[in-house]
């Protein structure tokens, strides 16, 4: 018998500090798993599957992330309903944004256009212990306006085999980073919050695994004296065959934004 199947775009976000990642593994939380696991409650019999718009990592967050939900032989009749439902039943640090009907020719994947993630840090002193989910703590002080300039140079199209976790020969390293920037932060506030902090954004089509927290452990050696300017130049040319050797804490990570074509 012929399954028909309707799809489904869902926006989510969450907390990512007490889980590991996205992606669904033995014996540990994933937030895949949670998802998944609160759909078929409420799906009860009704035969369905997910497909996320990219993975996380251990403890990174999502202000806004994406999955896609096919479910077949029966459609949802009430969106708003169904979106109320799912986030009653999710757990405390998972909420659904929105969801909306798409057609089979929507690839969760391919579709996904432009990708903005934030690192959002703090130097120089020991932070308030609520800090730590979403803010990563530099206790030693960093040269702040040198890490900028040396965020800069992450822009445009380099060879990124530097920054990916155990690159071979074999893989596709030149990626395009549209934006690459640290800001004053603005965006993320609570009164024990450091008087100030700061937003490492990164917007690119897609990023390799640890990508970000290894250019931002780079800037953080930049910002310790460790490294230079001309070093991160010299990392993004082709002939390059430096590895980076510190990542940063993942605690700070969120993807922050999204798009679709």
């Amino acid at each position: 018998m012929f399954d028909k199947r309707y799809y489904y775009l869902i926006k989510i976000q969450y907390l990512g500090y007490r889980f590991h990642g996205w992606q669904k593994q033995p014996d540990v939380k994933t937030v895949h798993l949670m998802i998944d696991r609160t759909l078929k409650y409420i799906l009860k019999d009704v035969r369905f599957k997910t497909l996320g718009a990219g993975r996380t990592d251990a403890m990174v967050s999502a202000n806004e992330a994406a999955l896609e939900l096919f479910i077949y032989n029966k459609s949802i009749t009430d969106l708003n309903e169904f979106l109320a439902l799912f986030n009653h039943n999710l757990p405390q640090d998972i909420r659904a944004l929105s969801i909306k009907e798409v057609d089979k020719e929507f690839n969760i994947i391919q579709d996904s256009k432009l990708k903005e993630y934030h690192y959002v840090f703090s130097e120089g002193q020991k932070n308030h212990p609520f800090c730590a989910p979403i803010l990563t703590t530099i206790l030693e002080p960093l040269n702040v306006e040198i890490m900028k300039r040396g965020a800069k140079l992450f822009e445009g199209s380099h060879n990124f085999k530097t920054y990916c976790y155990r690159a071979t020969d074999k893989g596709e390293y030149f990626r395009t980073i549209e934006s690459s920037e640290i800001i004053d932060n603005t965006v993320y506030k609570a009164n024990f919050f450091p008087e100030q902090s700061y937003v490492y954004k990164v917007v690119g089509k897609g990023f390799m695994r640890n990508q970000i927290r290894l250019m931002f452990g780079c800037l953080i050696k930049l910002g310790r004296g460790e490294v230079t300017l001309e070093y991160i130049e010299e990392t993004l040319k082709n002939e390059s065959t430096e590895v980076m050797d510190y990542i940063a804490p993942a605690s700070g990570l969120i993807l922050h934004s999204l798009d679709f074509q």
